[in-house]
């Protein structure tokens, strides 16, 4: 078996023509796949007021999975937390590490997971505070690192003799605590996760580069603490593996298209390989560079190695993006078994 764990990043992506209903069930099915094939982790974002993304809320999804699999680690990928009392989501992953033990993570990101009007909303800003009109910018995370540590202490593990888990307790009796993760795909997120001795998971799918640099400046401010003794860096690849390269390249079709569209600042549906081929942005978007990884299973072991080698990372999470769950599900395991696959 490969030294090198995987695990699966999903968004509950909802393809054209599909409702959000058929997204979660599907990624109720992906989850289940990966528990049988021994994927590590799966993690769900937080996405708001997206027509192509059914995952708002991680902590409701990840009860759902944790109930409906047996062993592999569920977790958020990740909460936004400038959209959320630390106490709150404290006590979501509180109860949820009570009721499933030792298989939950609590991924935290900084950026608000949304445009500026859906943030408003969902910190009860309403319209008004897009709008300057005397709310708080809902895009300010300032309080970010003082929230951080906040929601560390509400769940057990306090870097100061006092704060606001003095008084306060996400749960009763806690027996263990979640694994908590910062996320990030820029360097501020890369030096805080290693200045409070966190674990490190880089948003590599982006593709936005840096993700050498980020992780490096991580292991560079890594300080040991009670949460982690030595720097441990989760990196996410997005990937298409098929039973062949041309037909991996034809169902990474929708998911490319789609990346172009946001990068470009339009937000389409998820459309059928066909349709995304015959988009009048396709020739575009299949000319924009990539660092996703498609093609047969040597293919994917070798780009997966070489991802591996680059960022000397201590796990991969996979981000497949097809229109169809059987070629998610078909992805997964050629992925899974080339990778484990004895090499010469």
């Amino acid at each position: 078996m490969h030294p090198l764990p995987l695990g699966v990043l999903d968004l509950a992506t909802v393809s054209h023509g599909a409702t959000s209903a058929q997204a979660l069930a599907e990624t109720t099915e992906l989850a289940q796949a990966a528990d049988r094939l021994g994927y590590r982790r799966f993690w769900v974002a937080e996405h708001h007021n997206m027509d192509t993304v059914a995952s708002t809320s991680p902590a409701v999804l990840i009860a759902h999975l944790a109930a409906h699999t047996e062993r592999i680690k569920l977790g958020s990928g990740g909460v936004m937390l400038p959209n959320h009392s630390p106490a709150v989501v404290a006590e979501q992953f509180a109860m949820l590490e009570a009721l499933h033990p030792g298989r939950i993570d609590v991924g935290i990101g900084r950026a608000p997971g949304s445009d500026r009007l859906s943030a408003a909303a969902v910190r009860s800003g309403g319209s008004s505070a897009a709008e300057g009109g005397g709310v708080a910018d809902p895009w300010q995370v300032d309080d970010f690192p003082s929230d951080l540590i906040d929601l560390m202490g509400y769940l057990g593990d306090a870097r100061t003799a006092d704060g606001p888990w003095s008084d306060f307790a996400a749960t009763p009796a806690a027996e263990t605590m979640p694994q908590v993760v910062l996320l990030g795909s820029s360097g501020y997120s890369a030096q805080l996760a290693g200045y409070l001795g966190l674990p490190f998971a880089f948003a590599n799918h982006f593709g936005g580069g840096g993700t050498v640099q980020a992780v490096e400046l991580y292991r560079q401010r890594f300080q040991p603490s009670a949460a982690l003794d030595e720097p441990y860096v989760i990196v996410s690849v997005a990937t298409v593996v098929a039973e062949d390269a041309e037909r991996a390249r034809y169902l990474s079709a929708p998911g490319r298209l789609r990346r172009w569209g946001i990068r470009t600042g339009r937000f389409w549906p998820l459309y059928s390989p066909e349709e995304a081929q015959a988009h009048p942005e396709w020739e575009r978007a299949a000319a924009m560079p990539s660092n996703s990884v498609v093609g047969d299973p040597d293919d994917a072991a070798a780009g997966l190695e070489a991802l591996a080698a680059e960022t000397r990372a201590d796990e991969l999470m996979v981000h497949t993006t097809t229109f169809g769950l059987p070629e998610r599900i078909e992805s997964l395991e050629l992925t899974v078994e080339a990778w484990h696959r004895p090499r010469a």
